[in-house]
């Protein structure tokens, strides 16, 4: 008797099919296998040598397993040896700054955010730019303002895929607090959040710490009450009334909702935190519930998901939460080979995007036509199995980190050192006004705008 399946399971069993394979098994079982059956495209240069590549450790460790050995085969195809390294994403800059010191290392690294104040150090990528968008069509304009620098006009990195950032709530506590779909705006954030820490003695967690969750949740809260760091033309705009009411804003949602504990958070704190059932809602990626998924799986069926959250203007914006991006050093031994190798990725996005359980979705749309398939017909088991499908019109309330300008060497300084959430901190803790926070915060970032302005790699002129 033949049993018919259903599509939801046939996208199911395919993408097990594909982490099989990635890890050996599709070989029989013995681990014998090469990683990939994906066959190369011929270079468009004669390649040889090692291609030594630096990558954060995903989010989702399916990907990695599938990565390294789909890397490795393709180098054995086209005549590269190719290795590659995994390291924490908070200890890719550290890295990446003492071989960029040292003038040696890796060819090819992977960030993710944009690492745009080392564009002095890195091989502009124009060539490679052009060459993917004459393959696979244009790139998702969030991606290119993140690796485009319009005052020099070079692509100093290229991103190959991004991932949205909506808020992930507790549905069961939402409900019970009279909000059944979750808060749609900031002041229902606050007056939800805080009856469930009240009623449930449960905390929602934005994070005011020097790390990525925390950059991210205070670019949002500043976008949606219409605020931002600077302007199209790249002037310092941060101390406006616009940013100030934000500031006051994440004090009072911090006076009524959350706990100390946002103040000292890593990136992992809130997806952990979320996955034991100790808070209602975190602004995050969906890698928080693919690990619930696996290790509590009551939790995961009750993580429901928003678009980004309305400030008081009625719009929404998130920075997209991961903004995966290979830069080549000027150090690379090899750049050929790990331009040739970014192509045969781009080639092959669908494997990437499988494998990361959809956490990874392509910055060129036309590299995995399955995108909105998978999205309403969740392939990795979610319940019900459309819960992701808000993802799909996510480019309309995302944007890039240095909105609504470039992601330029000021804009990525700021972020690497952490001075939003900084900001927002020192108000919420009481240590200064939100007005006091925000002119402190103005002043490192004019600097900061200063120096890289003198160095030719920002715009504006104030």
């Amino acid at each position: 008797m033949v049993r018919t399946i259903s599509r939801r399971e046939f996208l199911r069993l395919t993408a097990l099919a594909a982490a099989a394979t990635a890890t050996g098994c599709g070989n029989g079982g013995n681990g014998g296998g090469t990683g990939t059956s994906t066959t190369a495209a011929s270079p468009s240069v004669p390649l040889s040598g090692d291609l030594r590549i630096l990558q954060w450790s995903h989010f989702v460790p399916r990907h990695d397993t599938w990565f390294d050995p789909f890397a490795q085969d393709w180098g054995r195809q086209v005549g590269v040896n190719v290795s590659v390294d995994h390291i924490d994403q908070a200890e890719i800059p550290a890295r990446a700054g003492s071989e960029i010191a040292a003038g040696q290392g890796h060819d090819l690294i992977e960030f993710i955010f944009p690492p745009s104040s080392l564009e002095p150090s890195l091989m502009d990528l124009s060539d490679l730019q052009e060459e993917a968008v004459s393959r696979h069509g244009q790139q998702l304009e969030l991606c290119t303002r993140s690796t485009f620098n319009p005052r020099t006009e070079k692509f100093w990195g290229f991103c190959h895929g991004w991932a949205p950032d909506p808020g992930n709530y507790r549905q069961t506590m939402w409900q019970e607090a009279g909000l059944e779909n979750g808060p749609a705006t900031y002041e229902e954030l606050l007056e939800g959040g805080t009856r469930i820490r009240t009623d449930q003695q449960i905390a929602l967690g934005l994070g005011m710490s020097n790390e990525l969750d925390s950059n991210m949740a205070a670019r949002a809260l500043i976008w949606s009450f219409g605020g931002s760091v600077q302007d199209a033309d790249q002037n310092v705009t941060l101390n406006s009334p616009e940013t100030i009411a934000a500031v006051e804003m994440m004090s009072r949602l911090f006076r009524g909702a959350m706990t100390d504990e946002v103040f000292g958070w890593n990136a992992a704190s809130n997806n952990q935190a979320l996955i034991a059932g100790q808070l209602s809602y975190i602004l995050n990626s969906i890698s928080a519930y693919r690990s619930a998924q696996k290790n509590n799986p009551d939790v995961a069926n009750d993580i429901a998901f928003s678009p980004a959250i309305k400030g008081p203007g009625g719009a929404g914006l998130a920075s997209a939460h991961a903004i995966p991006i290979y830069v080549i050093p000027n150090h690379a031994a090899n750049p050929d080979a790990a331009k040739e190798f970014i192509l045969h990725l781009l080639a092959n996005y669908s494997d990437a995007t499988n494998n990361s359980e959809l956490y990874t979705l392509p910055a060129f749309p036309d590299t995995v036509e399955e995108t909105g398939e998978w999205l309403d017909d969740d392939p990795f088991d979610s319940r019900p199995a459309d819960k992701l499908a808000l993802l799909k019109d996510a480019e309309s309330w995302s944007t890039n980190v240095g909105h609504p300008g470039p992601t330029n060497a000021a804009i990525g300084e700021v972020f690497s050192t952490f001075v939003l959430p900084q900001m927002m901190a020192k108000a919420a803790r009481g240590q200064l006004s939100a007005e006091q926070a925000v002119a402190e915060a103005e002043v490192q970032v004019k600097a900061i705008f200063t120096k890289w302005r003198q160095n030719g790699l920002v715009g504006g002129d104030r």
